[in-house]
């Protein structure tokens, strides 16, 4: 796809997005690969605005390089923010009750500890992502070692055979121990998500190598 035209979607996209404060938002793209840049108020709009340009069809690389600017007067310090982040995730029973912690720096929040699953790493960060200060956030959440299935190869290749968002037949998997190789070609950045978490939902995976290419 031309990138002027790839460019268009993108700001029609954060525009129409009812989430999103597109303003302070600029977009640059050279042979697929989108810079996003400039400001929004809050992070979670900084991570919805990337969300919706991996889904537009020709996007094949994302450098994020959006600021959060909170107004001067609405400020939180770093100490609140660690209290609500530990107590959204205490709330959560998606996760487990301790063995995760959370340390800020000027707005910036770092989790650890160690969880079953990775979809547990993103439960937590989604449950961070949302507070009120935070300008970023760096997960060091870790993964349990734990017991891997023989069949885990089969049973990547079957969720990505249930997705009709996908084709199965272009994505090759290779397993070695508890780590998962993906390799072969996907039509969109949303897709090589799709693929990803398929792998991460598969028993003892620790480790996932994402080589797959955006058609």
């Amino acid at each position: 796809m031309n990138d002027k035209i790839l460019r268009q979607k993108i700001i029609d996209q954060l525009d129409f997005d009812p989430s999103i404060d597109s303003a302070g938002i600029g977009v640059a793209v050279h042979g697929g690969v989108v810079t996003l840049s400039g400001h929004v108020p809050t992070y979670i709009q900084k991570h919805q605005a990337e969300s919706v340009t991996k889904a537009i069809k020709g996007v094949r690389g994302i450098a994020q390089e959006i600021e959060v600017q909170y107004d001067g007067l609405d400020v939180t310090t770093d100490e609140e923010i660690a209290k609500r982040a530990l107590a959204a995730m205490a709330f959560n029973v998606m996760l487990p009750a301790e063995g995760l912690q959370v340390r800020v720096s000027k707005g910036w929040v770092t989790l650890s500890g160690e969880v079953e699953w990775q979809y547990q790493r993103h439960v937590a960060e989604a449950d961070v992502r949302k507070l009120r200060g935070v300008v970023g956030i760096t997960n060091s959440i870790t993964l349990k070692a734990c017991a891997v299935a023989a069949d885990v190869e089969k049973r990547i290749k079957d969720a990505l055979g249930r997705d009709a968002a996908l084709d199965a037949q272009a994505i090759h998997v290779k397993v070695a121990g508890d780590k998962v190789t993906l390799d072969g070609t996907v039509d969109c950045w949303r897709d090589r998500d799709l693929v990803e978490r398929a792998a991460w939902a598969a028993p003892g995976v620790r480790t996932v190598e994402d080589h797959l290419r955006v058609a």
